[in-house]
């Protein structure tokens, strides 16, 4: 199996960060988005944004990890949003009735 990969870039402003992901994301993938969330949190970043137009392939592993992560951000008073979703995230989303709390 072709090793996956996941392209994560960040844009950070003062207790919100912006993550731009490219590729699938999977179970062999999503340890590195896990990180950059978590390490946000860790930050004081309570304001997430994940950009996923170029997102191929979202599995239910990336699932309960951006669900974890919004259930943290509320906790902290701020929120997690998904901008400009690619149509398979969209579709994804719609499916599992997370598209109205989590598309921005």
């Amino acid at each position: 199996m072709e090793n996956e990969r996941l392209n994560i870039t960040e844009e950070k402003k003062t207790g919100s960060i912006k993550l731009i992901i490219n590729g699938r994301i999977n179970s062999d993938s999503v340890d590195g988005l896990q990180d950059k969330l978590q390490n946000a949190l860790d930050n004081g970043r309570t304001n997430i944004i994940l950009n996923m137009q170029w997102v191929e392939y979202l599995g239910s592993a990336g699932i309960r990890v951006i669900i974890k992560t919004y259930q943290a951000t509320k906790i902290a008073g701020g929120k997690l949003k998904i901008e400009k979703p690619s149509q398979i995230v969209r579709n994804i989303l719609n499916m599992t009735a997370l598209d109205e709390l989590l598309i921005a």
